[in-house]
């Protein structure tokens, strides 16, 4: 039986090495994201004939776009076996007194809102189907539990993801429905370009961190979505050795 994955931001970075790792392993991904013709490019590259790949232009702080998502999905190819549930964004760098809060609402709508947005839609349809069941994979971040200097609404964000991860482990339980989270720290993409450049420490200094390739990332993510319905890794850490995250502060 063919295996069926859908990936948010799948056009670029980790979502978009995630995906082609999937399709690389034979499953067929539905890519969703803002940006359809950078989508068509992603899966042109993994799949160039396209017969285990799918388009579908999404923006996920829209319910009913997520929803539609995943009606796409099952209408063409009958169920969904595996969400990775990656699309986010940043917040400007700035002290937390100075952020503008249509800054924080954008990056809530985007890292939190729409994590549960898909979340939501993926419990309906894997419940639904038969066989029943699936597996999400959340993207975290380390600060999901560690936070950066200047970095209040994506720290909340993703500690809010962390719990999303742990409430929908528990409840999908019942479902055979496997939840689980991948805290990923600087994986080489273009929102971690500015890492070369100097990033500011706990101590208010600037330093450079090291970042390390996506395909690392995507190399986890396909293990965890390999796992037999029974298994789950909760929460999985992938980061730069040598990047100051354990000590941080």
């Amino acid at each position: 039986m063919n295996r069926i994955a859908i990936v948010t931001g799948a056009g670029t970075g980790v979502g978009r090495a995630v995906a082609g790792a999937l399709a690389g392993e034979g499953w067929h991904v539905a890519y969703a994201g803002r940006r359809a013709e950078v989508l068509r490019e992603a899966a042109a590259g993994a799949d160039p004939d396209g017969t285990r790949s799918l388009v579908v232009p999404t923006d996920v702080t829209d319910p009913a776009q997520v929803d539609a998502l995943f009606d796409r999905v099952v209408a063409v190819w009958g169920r969904v076996d595996l969400l990775f549930n990656n699309a986010g964004t940043f917040a400007p760098a700035v002290p937390l007194d100075e952020l503008d809060p249509a800054a924080w609402r954008s990056t809530v709508d985007v890292n939190l809102s729409g994590m549960f947005y898909a979340m939501r839609a993926a419990f309906r349809v894997m419940k639904a189907q038969d066989p029943r069941g699936g597996r999400i994979v959340n993207n975290g971040s380390v600060s999901a539990t560690t936070p950066r200097l200047h970095s209040a609404p994506y720290t909340a964000t993703k500690h809010g993801v962390l719990g999303l991860t742990k409430a929908g482990s528990l409840e999908g339980r019942g479902f055979d429905i496997a939840v689980g989270e991948i805290d990923i720290g600087n994986a080489a993409t273009d929102m971690t370009e500015r890492m070369a450049d100097g990033v500011p420490q706990a101590d208010g200094s600037l330093a450079p961190e090291p970042v390390i390739d996506a395909r690392h990332v995507a190399r986890a993510v396909a293990y965890m979505a390999d796992l037999p319905l029974d298994a789950n890794v909760l929460s999985m850490t992938v980061m730069a050795n040598r990047m100051p995250f354990v000590g941080r502060g």
